[in-house]
C-alpha cells in the first residue's frame, strides 16, 4: 500500500522535516499525537512524562518535556487551546506525523472479512456495491464514508426500458463485465409498452458493445435529422436516457453515508455550526468532487488534513480517499472516508486502500 502527501498549506511557511528534531523531540511528539488520537484531549507535561516511562523503561522530568514542548510549538507543530493546558498538534503537526512518524499496519483479518463479505457483488448492481462499501467503511471507521460512482464509460452488452408507473420508466443496462446499473427516468404519460420496447431495441444495436460516451453522438445526429426509424413516443423516450446519462457522465454520482458520524466529536455550539456549514457543502458536492477527482489521477491513497483543504478546515476535518481501478488500471472512481482531524489515520489509511482494491476486483 502506498499513499502520496497532498497539501495546499501556505507554501511561504516552514515546513519542519524529521530532521529537524532530536529523537527525543519525535518520541515526545509522537506520543502526544496519539494520545490526542485516542482521546481528543490536550495532553500534559505530567502525562507524558508516565507515558513514556511506560515505554522505554526511562523517565523524562515534567520541566524537560514542556522544555521540547515549547519548542515543538514554535515549529508551528503544537499548540495550547487554553491557558496552562496541555497540547494538542496542529494540522502542520499531524502531517508530519503521517508523512513520517507514523506506522501502518496491516488490516485485522476480521476486517477484511467484513470488507469483502460487504462488498460482495452477487446479485447487486454496481450501485447498490458501491452504496453498501460506504456504509460499511462509515461503521468500521466511525466516520463519514464517500464514493464516487464510476463515469459510464464502460461497454455495453444490453439496455432495456421498463415500465414503472405512470410517467416513469426503468432503464436497465447490463455491461460486457455483467454489471448492472438502473436509472429511473420521466416518460410521457400513457405511454404504450410498445414505445418502451422500440426504444429498447434501437438503442441496444447502436450501443452493444459501444460505451454511452462512443455511441451517443451518433444517436443524437439521427435523432436530430430525422434518420431515426422511430415513431415520436420511442423517440421521446430515447431522448430521455439520453438527458439522463448525459447529468452523470460528466463526473459520476457521488454517495455520502454515515454524516452522524461526525456529529460524535462535537463539545460545543461553536463545533456544531462548523459541521453545518460542512454539511452544506457536502450537500453541493462541488468541492468534494474536486478532492475525488483529484485522487483519481493520483498515485495511491490521498489524505487531506484540516487546513490543508477549505472544506475540511473550517470545520476540523481530515479526509482519506484511494482511486480503484478495474483490471485494465483504468481510472473508474475513488472511496474514502471524512472525518474529525483525530481520526486513527494508522488504521483508515488501509481500510480505505483495501476497500479500493476490492471494489477493482469486483469491477474486473
Amino acid at each position: 500500500m502506498q499513499y502520496r502527501p497532498n497539501s495546499t498549506l501556505n507554501p511561504n511557511q516552514h515546513r519542519p522535516v524529521l530532521s529537524e528534531l532530536s529523537a527525543r523531540s519525535r518520541d515526545i511528539f509522537r506520543t502526544i499525537v496519539e494520545a490526542y488520537v485516542e482521546t481528543g484531549e490536550p495532553v500534559g507535561s505530567r502525562t507524558l512524562s508516565r507515558r513514556l516511562g511506560q515505554m522505554t523503561g526511562g523517565q523524562l522530568s515534567p520541566a524537560t518535556i514542556r522544555n521540547v514542548m515549547a519548542d515543538l510549538e514554535e515549529l508551528g507543530l503544537l499548540f495550547a487551546p487554553h491557558t496552562s493546558a496541555g497540547r494538542l498538534p496542529t494540522d502542520l503537526g499531524l502531517r508530519l506525523f503521517v508523512d513520517g512518524l507514523m506506522e501502518t499496519g496491516g488490516l485485522t483479518e476480521d476486517d477484511r472479512a467484513s470488507i469483502d463479505v460487504q462488498c460482495a457483488a452477487t446479485g447487486r448492481s454496481l450501485p447498490e456495491v458501491l452504496d453498501q462499501a460506504t456504509l460499511m467503511l462509515s461503521g468500521l471507521s466511525r466516520c463519514a464514508g464517500m464514493v464516487m460512482a464510476p463515469k459510464s464509460d464502460r461497454p455495453l452488452k444490453h439496455i432495456e426500458f421498463v415500465h414503472l408507473a405512470p410517467g416513469r420508466a426503468l432503464v436497465v443496462m447490463v455491461t460486457e463485465g455483467g454489471m448492472v446499473e438502473n436509472r429511473i427516468i420521466d416518460v410521457p404519460l400513457g405511454l404504450p409498452s410498445s414505445a418502451l420496447i422500440e426504444a429498447t431495441n434501437y438503442l441496444t444495436t447502436r450501443l452493444a458493445g459501444r460505451t454511452l460516451g462512443m455511441g451517443r453522438d451518433q444517436i443524437l445526429v439521427e435523432l436530430e435529422s430525422e434518420r431515426a426509424a422511430l415513431d415520436a413516443l420511442a423517440k421521446q423516450v430515447v431522448e430521455a436516457g439520453l438527458a439522463s446519462w448525459s447529468k452523470e457522465d460528466n463526473s459520476g454520482a457521488l454517495i455520502v453515508r454515515g454524516q452522524a458520524h461526525l456529529l460524535e466529536d462535537v463539545t460545543g455550539i461553536g463545533d456544531l455550526e462548523r459541521l453545518r456549514s460542512l454539511f452544506a457543502a457536502l450537500e453541493t458536492k462541488e468541492q468534494l468532487l474536486k478532492l475525488v477527482e483529484a485522487a483519481e489521477v493520483a498515485d495511491g491513497v490521498q489524505i487531506y488534513i484540516g487546513a490543508e483543504n477549505d472544506l475540511f478546515g473550517l470545520a476540523g476535518c481530515s479526509a482519506v480517499i484511494s482511486p480503484y481501478r478495474d483490471s485494465q488500471r483504468r481510472l473508474i472512481g475513488a472511496i474514502g472516508v471524512i472525518g474529525p482531524s483525530r481520526i486513527n489515520y494508522a488504521r483508515i489509511i488501509p481500510m480505505v486502500d483495501y476497500t479500493a482494491k476490492v471494489i477493482g476486483r469486483i469491477l474486473g
